[in-house]
């Protein structure tokens, strides 16, 4: 320090802060690439961020609870103080679908999330150790993929009952079947690769190597996997909650306004189905859209076809 005013930096610190503030700019750089390249992906991925951000705050968005009957407003069509109107027993619209993208964010994430762990346990054991092993594992499979979903589906939440928890597992565990199937193609063509012999040369166990070796050259599958089954168990999940199989009321479920007072009053209040509707379409269409441009990113087999973002 110099007359207690300066202070000395090294070159080092200068370097480290350099690195620091340049972090974030490669990062913009392709985000813009990317949303250039796939403007389709950009939408989805813009749409999914608002379903989650919704979900998040919708506490601070609304201004009435989602199970708050206000007087005096029954079936009111949209305007300015109801967004979205409101429904035969005056709850506000805009704040059942608001709060029902949390019951979709966290059945959907949470499906996800159980069925890609199976999927991946599954494909990745699967295709490594191949033989005797992989044929019995896959015959599994066979018979797990030959029953229709939606019979399995309900059949589980016959037994199971109605609730978010029991949803979740039940689209899980179903979903893991096809799921495990590219992960073990993916898997089959990575233990060709040279490296995993040097691994088993130089002692490596089979756990080391499908966890240090394999997993991360299927991780972009995963992703890909993930993203696309978002759409499909948000849908599935609103068609469960339709039929009376999934989260059971007071909570707003897209799917349940669709089959209760929706279905009931479409005719005199129409808004009471239009809305949940978009609002299923809009999200599948989100995921899908941002599930097909991740593919076309991570997919190392379609970069030569144009696929890579440049």
């Amino acid at each position: 320090m110099a007359n207690g005013v300066e202070t000395l930096v090294s070159p080092s610190a200068h370097r480290r802060i350099r690195r620091r503030t340049a972090i974030g700019a490669p990062g913009l750089r392709a985000l813009w690439r990317f949303c250039c390249k796939k403007p389709l992906g950009a939408l989805g991925g813009a749409i999914v961020l608002a379903m989650i951000l919704m979900a998040v705050l919708a506490p601070w968005i609304t201004r009435y609870s989602y199970d708050e009957t206000i007087r005096g407003a029954r079936m009111k069509p949209p305007g300015a103080q109801f967004w979205m109107g409101t429904d035969n027993l005056g709850r506000d619209m805009w704040s059942r679908v608001v709060y029902g993208a949390r019951i979709s964010v966290t059945v959907g994430f949470g499906a996800v999330l159980i069925a890609q762990a199976l999927a991946a346990c599954i494909g990745i054991t699967s295709g490594y150790f191949g033989g005797r092993f992989d044929l019995c594992v896959q015959r599994i499979v066979d018979a797990w993929q030959s029953f229709p979903f939606l019979v399995v589906i309900l059949s589980i939440m016959a037994v199971l009952g109605p609730g978010l928890v029991n949803v979740t597992a039940a689209l899980g565990v179903v979903g893991a079947a096809n799921a495990s199937r590219v992960i073990r193609g993916t898997t089959i063509s990575v233990v060709q690769n040279a490296y995993i012999e040097s691994a088993r040369a130089l002692g490596a166990g089979h756990l080391r190597i499908m966890i240090r070796h394999i997993l991360p050259n299927v991780a972009a599958t995963i992703i890909v996997l993930a993203t696309i089954g978002l759409g499909a168990f948000i849908l599935a999940e609103s068609a469960l909650s339709f039929l009376g199989f999934g989260v059971p009321p007071p909570y707003p479920s897209w799917g349940g306004m669709l089959s209760g007072s929706g279905r009931a009053f479409f005719l005199d209040a129409p808004w009471i189905a239009i809305y949940p509707g978009l609002a299923i379409s809009m999200a599948v269409f989100g995921f899908n859209m941002l599930g097909d441009a991740l593919r076309d990113v991570l997919d190392p087999r379609l970069r030569g076809a144009g696929g890579r973002v440049r």
